[in-house]
């Protein structure tokens, strides 16, 4: 097999064997999973203090929230240039510029908290979110050069790896903080340096240690038919949602339940502060929350790919249902709450990792990056909506309503997940 006109000239040289295939999916994996550890470890270990950082910096507590909030909005904002650049470089260029303006980002929040400037820190914490989105992506690259049948097991074990960096990340908060003591660098800015050389870190790993790239790699050993520039655009990608009935169930699956997950764990500390939780419980209850998302993703994936990727989604369905209905009916049953946390994030990994696979599957390999770009676009910006009315429903009508509401969401997914299943199957044998 050798490369036509049409591949790209950095392309590497073509694999001779699925061996040889394979052995650079794991190569590429390895190199994934060890940065997805240090990036995921960058965004928790700064994220925890982002909200007291804003109080301090703004001097009011009504204007907390815009800190994270900043950052969806950067994470969502950056996705399609991320992969309108990965489209046409490949996946190192992509996540090495993410994780280098993450950097800067928690540069710009650094400079900010010392010179008490409020929209400079909203600029930085947007910045920031850069690192969010290569962190996202990351699973992405891990499907490129997987097989059919193991690429949702490829997806997974960077999801997985993610829960290091999510379990670590906010403990290492404190001797950050303590770190900077007696400085000019406020405490709380602390973490923002230590998240600057973590994400520097990752990006010259990228740089160095993920070669071949895989994106470029698949293309080269992509039937003669996909190797065409054609179809490596943004329009291209929004084009191939269009035409595929599967690609838009994914788009959906991972937006809703993105949304669903986010909108109902944010509010949980409050109201579990209502009824009389404390901080140590609060955390255990967030701590379970983070096991389900993160731990039990290769489960996620070796499902997704021995049952089919729609049945997984059906669970994803599932588990969130269950999740909100015993959430938002707790009351004062802290027990009950944590489980409904924990089921949360277990149907979060269902939809993410079923749902990222879905889309993968589902689209021409030149359209993959851009469509990628347009999933991760589409989930930030609706989970961002999401946060942020979740505040005014929790103030409004509680916390059950809240639950019912993001249990609603789902009844629609649910609707398309039979409606595509029986309209539109998978072809031949591959496990869609």
């Amino acid at each position: 097999m050798t490369a036509s006109p049409g591949t790209d000239r950095a392309a590497p040289p073509l694999a001779r064997t699925e061996t040889e295939r394979a052995r650079l999916q794991r190569r590429t994996t390895r190199v994934l999973i060890a940065c997805q550890i240090l990036g995921g470890l960058g965004v928790p270990i700064s994220i925890a203090l982002a909200p007291v950082l804003a109080t301090e910096v703004s001097g009011t507590e009504a204007l907390s929230g815009f800190a994270s909030t900043s950052s969806v909005i950067g994470t969502a904002v950056v996705s399609l240039p991320l992969a309108a650049l990965m489209t046409a470089r490949g996946r190192r260029p992509g996540l090495v510029l993410a994780y280098g303006i993450g950097a800067v980002g928690a540069g710009l929040v650094v400079l900010a908290a010392t010179i008490k400037n409020f929209p400079l820190l909203l600029l930085g914490m947007a910045a920031f979110g850069a690192a969010s989105s290569a962190n996202l992506q990351a699973r992405f690259a891990a499907a490129d050069l997987a097989a059919p049948d193991h690429r949702a097991r490829a997806i997974s074990v960077v999801v997985w790896a993610s829960t290091i960096g999510a379990v670590l990340g906010p403990n290492l908060s404190a001797p950050a903080s303590r770190s900077f003591a007696g400085t000019s660098i406020p405490e709380t800015a602390g973490p923002f340096v230590w998240a600057a050389v973590v994400f520097l870190l990752t990006g010259t790993l990228i740089a160095v240690l993920l070669r071949p790239d895989p994106l470029l790699t698949a293309r080269a050993l992509a039937a003669p038919g996909e190797q065409t520039r054609e179809g490596r655009s943004l329009r291209a990608g929004f084009a191939a949602v269009k035409a595929s009935p599967r690609a838009r169930l994914a788009l959906v699956t991972v937006a809703v339940s993105h949304t669903t997950m986010v909108s109902i764990m944010v509010m949980t500390p409050m109201d579990l502060s209502h009824h009389g939780a404390g901080l140590e419980l609060i955390g255990l209850v967030i701590s379970g929350h983070i096991a389900g998302m993160f731990a039990f993703s290769p489960v996620m994936g070796w499902l997704a790919d021995r049952l089919g990727r729609l049945s997984v989604i059906g669970l994803s369905a599932g588990l969130l249902l269950t999740a909100a209905l015993l959430a938002g009916t707790a009351g004062p049953s802290h027990g009950q709450t944590a489980a409904g946390l924990f089921l949360l994030g277990l149907g979060w990994s269902a939809g993410m990792v079923s749902g990222s696979a879905l889309l993968t599957d589902s689209v021409p390999q030149p359209a993959r990056a851009a469509v990628q770009g347009l999933s991760d676009l589409t989930m930030n910006t609706a989970a961002g909506v999401g946060g942020a009315a979740a505040g005014l429903i929790m103030s409004e009508a509680g916390y059950g309503w809240l639950n019912a509401i993001g249990a609603g969401l789902l009844l629609p997914l649910a609707a398309l997940a039979l409606f595509t299943a029986r309209r539109h199957p998978a072809p031949g044998k591959d496990p869609q």
